[in-house]
């Protein structure tokens, strides 16, 4: 295992977990609710391919890949009846509906044995309403690895929890999108640098063999 510059510890993949935050179809995938919005970036990353090879690395490495899919019931009860921001664009297109093909996680990232699926994402932070914190801390998790969408919305957002619960948070910079390159860009330049770790998927990966 290969020692960080600047005397930070490499990353121990018995204590580390890949959380892969929306994966699903409405983002990912042509015809998904979602996919126009965020087709340029991820085209710009190079997101899924990244995604790919960090997935298939950390559990070759024997690290915990971990799926945080968003879903809500036909109707959307589980929120507010009046929602704003960024879940009134989820609810005004009907996106993210359980049992949906929008909701499902895509193909290429589905889970395999021995990955774990976080239930219970019904907003942004993926600690708030889920049992994150509950299986990172009785798996003795100490590192959190994140990728997903949106770069600057529910990404972000698990960033700046994982920091203040005291987790190391690594975010994979080139497995991320957002609904356009400036919020993009402008999440990895001023916010990521305060709460997490940024590295490319390439550098992630040689940290952990």
């Amino acid at each position: 295992m290969s020692s960080r510059k600047g005397g930070d510890m490499a990353i121990d993949p018995k204590t580390t977990a890949v959380v892969l935050i929306e994966y699903q179809n409405d983002f990912t995938s042509e015809g998904g609710v979602l996919h126009g919005a965020v087709s340029g970036v991820m085209d710009s990353t190079g997101m899924l391919g990244n995604t790919r090879k960090v997935a298939e690395a950390a559990r070759a490495a024997g690290a915990t890949v971990m799926h945080a899919p968003i879903t809500f019931a036909e109707g959307y009860n589980e929120i507010t009846s009046h929602p704003y921001g960024i879940l009134k664009g989820v609810v005004d297109g009907n996106a993210f509906v359980k049992g949906s093909w929008g909701a499902a996680i895509i193909d290429d990232l589905a889970p395999v044995d021995g990955d774990i699926v976080i239930e219970g994402k019904r907003g942004l932070d993926t600690f708030a309403s889920t049992n994150l914190d509950f299986i990172l801390r009785s798996k003795g998790i100490t590192t959190i690895a994140l990728g997903g969408f949106l770069t600057n919305c529910c990404v972000e957002s698990t960033m700046r929890s994982g920091y203040e619960n005291g987790y190391r948070v690594v975010t994979l910079t080139d497995c991320l999108a957002a609904t356009s390159a400036e919020e993009h860009d402008n999440a990895l330049k001023y916010d990521f640098p305060m709460f997490s770790q940024p590295m490319a998927a390439t550098e992630f990966i040689g940290e952990l063999a």
